[in-house]
């Protein structure tokens, strides 16, 4: 099989080692330097928003199947040109992108199909804005209704705060969605869909803040780990049965059906589970936690989903094991970034990263993930940490997974 992925951060590193050992050959558009050290795998240039690079690329490399890495190109369509041209796609058309696109979309979804989900308000005015964050105490929730590369959401006890970030979204011609908080713990569920059958992976757990004890502003993820040892029998069906299937078939009915991740972001309140987002695409940092777990071999299940056949796909095979992911991050993540910083570990998955004069240097905010594998999630966080080796300025939080 060759595999055309695009995309070129660490979750695109991720994919592309679970998928390499199973595939003649892996071709990344644009890729990363660790995409790159993979025997079987090369990276290209080109613009991965656009659908006519994509498609001239993947005829001329006579590709088996596209992997669809970020949101960016999703919402733009580019899974939809590839399909007009006939080719295998994973990942969703623009239409059913827009779960991730635009949270107001989303919630009008969720309220078509009874999902539970937090109450929530759309402004497209200050005046709105303020009569919504009367509505609602302290935690203050306020997402930007548009794509924000993980961090749009603003969550503060101080209504100041709240209402500055909300004018911001507005003024810039945009919305916002502000929510009730969801209090309890959070997973993340990626589910496998293709257009009719959900598959939910192995749950996990990411870390949003930038600092210890979740404090500091919101990223797009400092670490994560898989399993979860805590969380209730039964969570992924319950997950399927009130989230999943009623998102897909209510997709299907109004003729967009969705092929590819549906990321499930959850929050185990006392009230019962209760969905904080929805993504399009493997999550990240949760996809670094997850795949190595993952025995089935990967590009056949992405395949599978492609075609519309993940019926008859055997029961994923998981391992036992545990693996933590912790992030690090560039000095002045996630504002301004001090770049071109030397990287000189190894045996990580690289995420913001490039080669210049033979040199890799840090080239975006989330920098490396340094994975750790172990029998329990206290094994794998011992490994994790003493793999560690920062660069110069590097910003990582040091309680991922702690207690568990």
């Amino acid at each position: 099989m060759k595999i055309l992925l695009l995309g070129s951060g660490g979750r695109e590193h991720a994919l592309a080692l679970a998928m390499a050992p199973h595939v003649d050959t892996l071709i990344a558009v644009p890729g990363n330097p660790g995409i790159a050290a993979i025997p079987n795998a090369e990276c290209l240039d080109g613009d991965i928003l656009s659908g006519e690079d994509m498609v001239q690329i993947a005829l001329r490399r006579n590709v088996d199947l596209v992997v669809i890495g970020p949101e960016a190109p999703l919402v733009a369509g580019v899974s939809d040109d590839l399909r007009d041209a006939g080719i295998a796609v994973f990942g969703p058309s623009a239409a059913a992108a827009q779960l991730e696109g635009s949270k107001a979309f989303a919630k009008k979804i969720m309220a078509l199909a009874e999902v539970p989900t937090a109450m929530a308000h759309i402004c497209s005015t200050r005046e709105q804005a303020d009569d919504a964050l009367d509505m609602f105490p302290a935690p203050f929730v306020v997402k930007d209704d548009g794509l924000a590369a993980g961090k749009g959401v603003v969550v503060t006890t101080d209504i100041e705060e709240a209402r500055e970030h909300a004018y911001y979204c507005i003024d810039r011609g945009g919305s916002v969605v502000i929510e009730e908080y969801l209090d309890g713990p959070e997973v993340s569920l990626l589910c496998l869909c293709d257009g009719k059958t959900v598959v939910p992976l192995e749950a996990a757990q990411d870390f949003k803040r930038l600092r210890d004890g979740d404090e500091g502003p919101n990223t797009g993820g400092m670490g994560s780990y898989s399993p979860l040892p805590w969380a209730p029998a039964g969570l992924a069906d319950e997950v399927l049965d009130r989230v999943a299937y009623p998102v897909i078939r209510e997709l299907e009915r109004q003729g967009t059906p969705f092929v590819g991740i549906l990321y499930v972001g959850l929050a185990l309140t006392e009230r019962g589970i209760r969905v904080i987002e929805f993504n399009v695409r493997f999550g990240d940092p949760e996809t670094q936690a997850v795949l190595p777990r993952l025995r089935t071999p990967l590009p056949d299940v992405l395949l599978a989903a492609a075609n519309g056949t993940l019926e008859q796909v055997p029961p994923l095979d998981w391992d036992p094991g545990a693996v933590v992911a912790v992030v690090l991050a560039a000095e002045g993540y996630p504002g301004r970034l001090t770049l071109g910083v030397p990287v000189t570990s190894t045996d990580v998955i690289h995420a913001g990263t490039s080669e210049v004069d033979g040199q890799v240097v840090t080239s975006g905010g989330r920098v490396l993930a340094v994975r750790g594998f172990g029998a329990t999630v206290a094994e794998a966080r011992a490994d994790a940490y003493a793999k560690i080796q920062p660069f110069e300025g590097a910003q990582y939080r040091t309680d991922i997974a702690a207690g568990i």
